[in-house]
């Protein structure tokens, strides 16, 4: 079955970095497009980036560009979200989800998350 599982998460203090792992099975990797998508705290799903299956193109959110980079390898299964000059707006938890629009949170299948806190 397909598995999406995060890793990387953790308490950061505002202006570090973090780098965000999703290590995915069951499916053909190469063959989707992935993204990534966050959840602050009382507020909705919020689409972060996408990435096209070959790694070739990939979109951000307004919110994130030139902070954050999506990359991805295919011959590890792996998904990638580096994380720079963060700020408490960017509290939340981050899920890696497979297909979907590119430009929005809807997927068909997503992890169950890994957490980022920011401080001050």
């Amino acid at each position: 079955q397909v598995q999406l599982v995060e890793s990387g998460g953790g308490l950061v203090q505002t202006g570090g970095s973090l780098r965000l792992s999703c290590q995915a099975s069951g499916f053909a990797f190469d063959h989707y497009a992935m993204k990534w998508v966050r959840q602050a705290p009382g507020k909705d799903l919020e689409w972060i980036s996408s990435i096209y299956s070959g790694g070739e193109i990939s979109k951000s959110a307004d919110s994130v560009r030139g902070r954050f980079i999506i990359s991805r390898d295919n011959a590890k299964n792996t998904l990638y979200l580096q994380l720079n000059n963060l700020k408490p707006d960017d509290t939340g938890v981050y899920y890696c989800a497979r297909g979907g629009p590119m430009t929005d949170s809807r997927s068909d299948y997503r992890g169950q998350g890994t957490r980022v806190t920011v401080f001050s």
